[in-house]
């Protein structure tokens, strides 16, 4: 496999071809309009500059009108795929026009250096994607009993997780990456699994990694920790309502994933997660003199148990309420992209 010869990923190698990149943010709601601003801030303040910036606006004419004249040099495109999280992302994948494609979600910020970092790494062409570190920025005070180890919940890494560079099964979709050919060879993002507005449901990313992965065996996920976003996390997202809701829908999620993908495929990571990382945070809470350890303790307890009722009533019942597309079969947006020869 070809190294890139510099590994700190806040600097591009001089000695490496950098492709070019398009970072892709999804946005549905006004009522996120400063949260856009500092996400679309942070791009164009990039060590390394983006090539483009794509703003999708998932149906919102509102959102769409105001964006389309406050972002000079920004590409603002309506989703024109189902309504959602996947149908923007796959229209962003659509409108791109380089070859790395990267997404960052509308309410988190990149660091100087994330651009770089995952840029620097597809100097090996055996990779096809890499992901970053995802830290929360709260916006009330994090919650003495949230474990470190359920920063998945808000939609962050987690503990448990590599702490260097590398391979793994999926990204964390605040800060993630892929080559533009590999998401379009693998059909995009299924629009039947994923975030509608507000709906927690998710594990879209998870499912595209596996059907890249199945189709190039060969190919290399990376996990590049010095390439970092801070994703803010709202207070109604610190509270032990949502902590429940969102662990439920996880295990809903997953169980959709076990279908498509095979649950061998899908639940690899989470066996190591169970296994490994939930005993050790367990000891950890149940330590002497650890402030509000029952309650970190409790939340560990009930994060797998109402996970599991959620993968367990998948199942059973099945999450989605109307069949999406076929693995195989691309949405709108991207068969139109690979008709024309990977370009808009």
């Amino acid at each position: 496999m070809n190294t890139v010869p510099n590994t700190n990923a806040n600097t591009v190698p001089e000695t490496a071809a950098v492709p070019g990149v398009t970072v892709v943010v999804c946005a549905y709601t006004l009522d996120r309009w400063d949260d856009i601003r500092a996400a679309i801030g942070s791009l164009r303040a990039q060590r390394h500059p983006v090539d483009e910036i794509v703003l999708v606006v998932d149906h919102c004419p509102e959102l769409y009108g105001r964006a389309s004249t406050a972002f000079p040099g920004v590409r603002v495109v309506p989703n024109t795929g189902r309504r959602g999280l996947s149908g923007a992302r796959n229209t962003g994948v659509a409108a791109a026009r380089h070859e790395i494609v990267a997404f960052l979600d509308d309410d988190a910020a990149a660091e100087p250096g994330w651009a770089a970092g995952l840029l620097a790494r597809y100097a090996d062409p055996g990779v096809a994607g890499v992901g970053g570190l995802v830290r929360p920025r709260w916006a009330t005070r994090r919650p003495a009993w949230f474990p470190p180890e359920f920063d998945w919940v808000v939609g962050c890494s987690y503990r448990g997780l590599p702490e260097r560079l590398a391979p793994v099964r999926n990204f964390i979709g605040a800060s993630m990456s892929f080559r533009r050919a590999e998401v379009l060879a693998a059909g995009g993002f299924r629009t039947d699994l994923g975030r509608v507005g507000t709906r927690p449901l998710g594990c879209e990313e998870t499912e595209l990694c596996l059907r890249v992965a199945a189709r190039r065996p060969d190919a290399v996920l990376l996990h590049e920790p010095a390439a970092v976003v801070r994703h803010r996390v709202p207070a109604a997202r610190a509270t032990w309502a949502y902590f429940v809701a969102r662990c439920y829908a996880e295990g809903l999620s997953k169980a959709r994933v076990a279908r498509l993908g095979g649950t061998r495929a899908a639940l690899s990571s989470e066996r190591a997660y169970l296994r490994s990382t939930l005993p050790k945070a367990l000891v950890r809470a149940l330590r002497p003199g650890r402030p509000a350890g029952l309650r970190t303790a409790g939340a560990l307890a009930a994060g797998v148990g109402v996970t599991v009722a959620g993968y367990a009533v998948g199942r059973v019942r099945g999450t989605a309420p109307d069949p999406g597309p076929r693995p195989t079969a691309a949405p709108a947006p991207l068969r139109a992209a690979a008709a024309g020869g990977g370009r808009p």
